[in-house]
């Protein structure tokens, strides 16, 4: 056991033949084909699909012992690029089936995919981690330009503990920025054009904005991309008060089957929505199976604990190596399959 541990980390940080330096072609991602690749900066590496199911179930799966202690605050992923971002069990655990992501979990693939080294995120795309947004949101909770928490506009700097996570070079660089955003448990995606100063909003869910309270809202989320463009030494996207009032209009895509898988499209659409390619508000897209939407759960855990930036990787590994599972995987993420204790062995 201990030898093929030590060959399957020997591949993972191996560097295979590096692609041609340009944005992949869009294409339908089948489960199947997303659950064989593993990426990493250096290249693409081949895991087994089971491995990526171990490391699913060893990293969501909540643990109480004897004395009713739960081990969702251990930390088991520390991400390291511009700071040290760190993820708790409880954060993976949310990628549980039928379950609402933690905006960890998209601050994760954000910090992961802006560290490929592909043209797309090197020099086109930058993913702007969510944490800024979500917690302006939650001091402007209406929408309001002045908190009614704080009795004060928004400020980049009222948030010292999250701007070591932008990049502010790409940030001011990159001519476009894919910006997530969460309310009230919802996920949407912003399109913003640095050039042209343009955005647009894909949701998985709605075609347009579905309330007065929700345009409101966008009106003070434009407000805060605008601000922290600004910040990081870029134009912002409107001047003086019409930065206020800056607009984006809803593409009509093809989205969500469920009510809680809105982060997972939001997440694959960072990786795969080419804006060049929207078209009179609309964006054609082969939308994928609510089967393939589940295993997008096991691809994600697997890949941030397994990514080569999180510097416990080394340790996911092995622990996911120890698991047995006596269920067969097809049904790892049915909504009728519970993973009980005698279903899971350690070394």
């Amino acid at each position: 056991m201990l030898e093929q541990l030590d060959s399957l980390v020997q591949k993972l940080a191996s560097s295979a033949s590096k692609g041609k330096d340009e944005s992949p072609q869009i294409r339908r991602e089948t489960g199947g084909e997303s659950s064989a690749k593993f990426e990493t900066p250096g290249g693409t590496n081949q895991i087994p699909d089971d491995m990526k199911e171990k490391c699913y179930i060893w990293g969501t799966r909540l643990k109480e012992d004897a004395k009713g202690d739960t081990n969702e605050f251990e930390e088991i992923c520390t991400l390291t690029g511009q700071g040290q971002y760190i993820l708790m069990r409880t954060h993976l655990a949310s990628l549980q089936a039928n379950s609402d992501i933690e905006s960890q979990v998209v601050s994760a693939i954000c910090l992961i995919l802006n560290q490929k080294k592909e043209k797309r995120f090197h020099a086109q795309i930058y993913c702007l981690p969510p944490d800024i947004v979500s917690m302006a949101l939650s001091d402007h909770p209406n929408g309001e330009f002045i908190s009614p928490k704080t009795n004060r506009e928004f400020r980049v700097e009222a948030y010292p503990n999250f701007i070591p996570f932008i990049d502010r070079k790409k940030l001011s660089s990159h001519p476009y920025i894919f910006a997530p955003v969460c309310h009230s448990g919802h996920w949407w995606l912003w399109l913003i054009n640095t050039r042209t100063r343009k955005c647009q909003i894909l949701d998985p869910l709605h075609k347009k904005a579905p309330s007065p309270e929700r345009k409101q809202l966008n009106k003070f989320t434009g407000y805060v991309f605008s601000r922290l463009i600004a910040y990081a030494g870029g134009k912002p996207l409107e001047k003086g008060e019409k930065e206020k009032e800056i607009k984006a209009p809803y593409v009509k895509i093809s989205g969500q089957k469920t009510s809680y898988d809105c982060a997972i499209y939001v997440m694959k659409w960072l990786e795969l929505i080419e804006p060049e390619n929207i078209k009179k508000g609309k964006y054609e897209w082969d939308n994928w199976t609510q089967e393939e939407v589940d295993h997008y759960r096991v691809e994600y855990a697997s890949r941030i604990l397994f990514s080569e930036i999180n510097r416990q990787r080394d340790h996911a590994i092995r622990e996911s190596s120890a698991i047995r599972l006596s269920k067969p995987s097809s049904v790892l993420l049915s909504p009728f399959c519970q993973i009980n204790s005698e279903d899971i062995e350690t070394g």
